[in-house]
């Protein structure tokens, strides 16, 4: 038999992979496959298990319960715009653009605005990630080449982006700095590109499991406006 539940408290992949995981662990249970889109879990039993015992296998932060059929129609969450699903990361963006042209307009630069940007753009994107340190590895490996291989690289992703904002920041070891800048997002970007091609929809891990975003669209653009700035700085460099 296979019935449907509604699960709430799930809001990346890894908690999609642990809600799956704990149903698993029933006896009774042959199949569970959840999704944070729609808020729900589809099981397939043995045979019959109470909402009860679901509930005690599950962690604390989630919530099942049996979708409401008489409503169903009503409560359907309509698809946000990519611009209302991209809105927190372009004001993320214009903060950063604001702080780092003020940090150089008195004289103007715009090799230290490129370089503050991406300084600061670390240092906020890892905030984000550092914010639930256990779930973002789950949902950054379901993407990057590196962290499907080593998932010890999904924990300390965040400390690498801390270390290269403080270096953009401090303009140490700049030329490291852009080359580790080119090295880490260019294997993002080819988990990224792959997951575009096969049509996958996965959640951005960008800014970790704090807000939902659009995975390729969302990478795309902040990996697309480092690597530019990473190459554009390193050319400048060698002149």
């Amino acid at each position: 038999m296979t019935h449907t539940y509604t699960v709430t408290g799930m809001t990346c992949n890894g908690c999609k992979a642990s809600v799956e995981k704990a149903l698993l662990s029933l006896a009774e249970v042959e199949k569970a496959e959840a999704n944070t889109e729609k808020a729900e879990v589809v099981i397939t039993m043995k045979s019959h298990v109470s909402i009860e015992k679901l509930q005690q296998a599950l962690p604390e932060k989630y919530k099942i319960s049996q979708p409401n059929v008489f409503n169903t129609s009503s409560t359907k969450t309509e698809e946000k715009s990519d611009w209302k699903q991209l809105f927190p990361l372009f004001l993320i963006f214009g903060y950063l653009i604001i702080a780092a042209t003020l940090l150089n307009s008195k004289p103007w630069s715009l090799s230290g605005f490129m370089l503050d940007f991406m300084g600061l753009f670390y240092i906020v994107f890892s905030f984000f990630k550092l914010l639930d340190l256990k779930g973002f590895p789950e949902s950054f490996k379901m993407y990057d080449p590196l962290a499907k291989v080593v998932p010890v690289y999904g924990w300390v992703y965040p400390f690498i982006e801390v270390a290269l904002g403080l270096m953009f920041l401090m303009r140490f070891k700049i030329t490291v700095a852009l080359i580790l800048t080119l090295i880490i997002l260019g294997i993002t970007t080819i988990g990224v590109t792959k997951t575009l091609l096969d049509k996958k929809a996965i959640q951005c891990a960008c800014l970790g499991t704090a807000l939902k975003l659009p995975m390729t669209k969302a990478t795309f653009i902040e990996n697309s406006i480092m690597i530019i700035m990473a190459i554009a700085m390193l050319f400048q460099l060698t002149q």
